[in-house]
């Protein structure tokens, strides 16, 4: 029997067209949501890290099954220290063209990842596609520079939405450490720094703003 031969120093793995973030922490129940809609993507060329800001639920054995059966999906466990932390933790660790992000309470469309990638591969020179999102639930959440004060969804950033090339995210040292809207100040810091960036409008996004265990939610709660 001949062994099989062994793959060349030229040969390496193939790099994935997105880094899908997911960061979670103690919501075992969703996070299989939002994983069932990314299995579900029309577009498969994708890998996926699950960071878990060191949950004490059963999260791990709710998931075990996906690390098993995709070979594309990730676990990261980590200490518990927010959820900026995790995602930045996501980001060093990605190896994907570009980078996007799913809440771990939030859901892909099937064509979500479809369409966002027909979009930069005829748009080369685009490095930030935002937008494209669907609301459930209530349009507040806190002003992030006035937290006592309310906002409509409409007018702010969802950073759910993003796709960044993980090399200008890594560039821009990615998330900044504050208690609200670190999408926003990406969003801000790209474009200050001259990212060539483009809104997408079709909402293949879903983001889920009517639980309780929604961080803007629990925020607006305790005003």
């Amino acid at each position: 029997m001949k062994n099989k031969p062994s793959k060349s120093k030229n040969e390496s793995v193939q790099q994935p067209f997105f880094s899908v973030i997911i960061t979670t922490y103690n919501r075992a129940k969703l996070v299989t949501r939002a994983l069932d809609s990314l299995i579900a993507q029309n577009e498969k060329d994708w890998e996926a890290l699950i960071v878990d800001d060191g949950s004490t639920d059963d999260t791990f054995s709710l998931i075990r099954h996906y690390l098993e059966q995709y070979s594309g999906t990730k676990y990261i466990c980590k200490s518990h220290s927010g959820f900026v932390a995790a995602k930045n933790t996501g980001l060093r660790s990605a190896t994907g063209k570009f980078v996007t992000f799913l809440d771990s309470d939030d859901e892909f469309d099937p064509i979500h990842l479809e369409t966002r990638k027909s979009i930069l591969i005829e748009n080369p020179s685009v490095k930030f596609l935002y937008g494209g999102v669907k609301i459930l639930g209530t349009q507040y959440v806190p002003d992030r520079f006035n937290p006592t004060r309310k906002i409509d969804l409409a007018d702010c950033i969802i950073g759910g939405s993003f796709f960044i090339e993980r090399i200008t995210a890594m560039a821009l040292n990615g998330f900044s450490n504050i208690p609200l809207g670190d999408d926003a100040d990406l969003f801000d810091r790209a474009k200050n720094a001259g990212v060539t960036m483009m809104e997408v409008r079709e909402p293949t996004y879903i983001y889920h703003h009517e639980t309780e265990d929604s961080i803007t939610n629990k925020m607006l709660s305790h005003k």
